[in-house]
């Protein structure tokens, strides 16, 4: 059960304002000077963790820039790779505060295909981890625009010998800035050029690269946090090559003054939440839905999950009549967050709505969201006290949406308009021009409905236009919408729909679940057949749904299905044969 607080004349939060990434990073400084920007440990077994002030943290990228500047690597592509330490965060905002163009590339492609990408982004620098030395290695015989190499990492005395490390390309920009180099500064902003170039992963196997401007990302965040509230303190845990990571949790969270924790990883993540005590996270669905199973879990083992069901309903019901007991009841489960965790912002991926009410009722509200590469990310959110079940919430401020071509339920293309829209595929005039329309709206790809309340647009997504299934009855099915009814079944881990392929009949058209389950789970309840468990449960789906909606065939796996790192299952590579 959800509890909305549904006003459509819901204030506006306050919210940082900043026209470029100097700006922002000045700003905050003069605001909080002693506050910790960043806290994070250079290894994970270092006793303590060290941390950065936003005095601290202006000062390097400063010092940074200016350094860069005197390499000549303004207005050129400067490529980052490496894991999310905190010359990860002084590159994005020095490259971005100095004119550079960031390209933001994913440290677990091979050597390879980074090099492809540098090539095909003709960059000039690269600054890399020492963890991923050996790609950089490789990449240098790879990519012949290739001039500056920039190593980050906890230790200078480990710098490849044709590198150099930040801290020392540091120290010489603080020099030139002592000495009266004020170029840093001096720099005048046409927040419409290029400033990044992020090459999608993408899950249908063909990336492209997306050109944001200044303005696009900036907008996105000063617009964007009128609509949500965040807390002073957070952890990061998204991959920091990806929009999703950099935009909201670098950019939104440090211009708004709130402390982040950079995570050393999944691995590590429940110790950091214990020790950190985060007041809400930002993250993609697969991990909300990986803490929900393990809380289940957790109560199935010990027995208590009954008294856990009971206690939720109990509890429930005495909010309907305003009396809250979620903290006392629910202490020993959002303790295993930290204790402090109020909120999670999600998205990326849809969440199964069961799961955003179960977190609700134990005191962890979750705003799901709605964003894409191309709009820098953010699109929509829901908000703190205005909420609406099943939707991902409200379009930001300046923000346009509208639907193409929608069919007798109004659901169709949706498509967006507004300052966060990037300005186009780099290099590939031809796709920009697929998908921005006449009028400037960018079509994103994905299928949904909007329902209008007032002046307020509730936007709903019901699946991807390119994970489509048409069969010759000329029905539209989005498998999406089947996966979050499957998701809820007990013992799957993941579940993709999609159309069977027949070698033996190319004219047999039948709708095929292909689960992971989760071994474990099915156990503990003494489940010895799992596709008879399975068959029998899609069974019960298919009488609630549509007939040309039914699943038709029931497939398990053995493995996770393959995944890029935002951690989005590659459906490209999933084997549709059927016989």
């Amino acid at each position: 059960m959800s509890f909305k607080n549904r006003k459509s004349n819901y204030p506006l939060y306050e919210t940082t304002h900043f026209e470029d990434f100097r700006e922002l990073v000045e700003n905050v400084a003069e605001r909080y000077p002693d506050r910790p920007a960043l806290v994070y440990r250079n290894n994970p077994k270092d006793p303590e963790p060290s941390q950065v002030t936003f005095a601290e943290m202006r000062d390097y990228v400063r010092d940074l820039g200016t350094a860069l500047v005197d390499m000549g690597l303004r207005d050129k592509n400067v490529a980052v790779v490496g894991e999310c330490l905190v010359g990860w965060v002084y590159a994005y905002f020095a490259l971005l505060a100095t004119g550079c163009i960031l390209v933001p590339i994913d440290k677990e492609l091979p050597a390879a295909e980074i090099a492809a990408i540098m090539n095909k982004a003709e960059c000039e620098g690269l600054i890399y981890s020492s963890g991923v030395v050996d790609k950089a290695n490789e990449i240098r015989d790879l990519v012949p625009t290739l001039k500056n190499f920039i190593e980050f990492g906890p230790d200078p005395a480990v710098t490849a010998d044709y590198a150099e490390h930040m801290d020392s390309v540091r120290e010489r920009g603080a020099k030139l800035f002592a000495g009266g180099d004020n170029s840093y500064y001096d720099y005048e902003f046409d927040v419409d050029r290029l400033a990044t170039i992020v090459f999608t992963s993408g899950t249908t196997g063909k990336g492209k690269g997306v050109m944001l401007s200044i303005r696009n990302l900036c907008s996105d965040m000063v617009q964007g946090m009128y609509n949500f509230q965040i807390t002073y303190r957070s952890i990061m845990v998204l991959p920091p090559h990806h929009t999703f990571g950099s935009t909201v949790c670098f950019e939104g969270h440090l211009a708004q003054g709130c402390t982040l924790y950079l995570s050393s990883g999944t691995r590590h993540i429940l110790k950091e939440l214990q020790e950190f005590k985060p007041e809400h996270l930002v993250l993609v669905p697969l991990f909300v839905e990986t803490f929900y199973k393990r809380i289940m879990t957790t109560a199935e083992k010990s027995g208590k999950l009954p008294m856990l069901k009971k206690l939720i309903k109990f509890s429930d019901g005495m909010r309907k009549v305003g009396i809250d007991l979620r903290k006392p009841l629910f202490k020993s489960i959002t303790e295993s967050f930290g204790g402090e965790v109020k909120m999670i912002i999600c998205g990326g991926a849809a969440l199964n709505q069961d799961i955003i009410d179960f977190f609700e009722s134990i005191g962890i509200v979750i705003l799901n969201g709605y964003g894409i590469t191309e709009c820098a990310p953010l699109i929509s959110c829901n908000r703190n006290e205005y909420r609406k079940t099943g939707s991902v919430g409200l379009p930001i401020i300046g923000g346009k949406v509208k639907i193409i071509d929608p069919d007798e339920n109004g659901e169709g293309e949706i498509a967006y308009s507004g300052p966060n829209r990037m300005l186009g595929y780099y290099k590939d005039e031809e796709a920009t021009a697929e998908v921005i329309d006449e009028e400037g709206y960018f079509r994103t790809g994905d299928y949904g409905k909007i329902l209008t309340e007032g002046e307020d647009q509730w936007i709903y997504i019901t699946g991807r236009l390119k994970n489509l299934i048409i069969f010759s009855n000329g029905k539209n099915i989005y498998p999406e919408e089947i996966e979050t009814e499957i998701q809820g079944v007990y013992g799957v881990n993941e579940v993709v729909v999609y159309a069977g392929e027949s070698k033996s009949d190319p004219y047999k058209e039948i709708i095929v679940a292909e689960i992971y389950p989760d071994a474990e789970a099915l156990e503990r309840r003494g489940i010895t057949d799992p596709q008879a468990h399975f068959e029998k449960a899609i069974k019960e789906i298919n009488a609630r749904s549509v007939p040309y909606k039914s699943v038709g065939k029931v497939k398990l796996r053995d493995t996770e299905f393959e995944k890029n790192t935002s951690r989005k299952i590659l459906r490209f590579k999933i084997d549709k044969t059927i016989d």
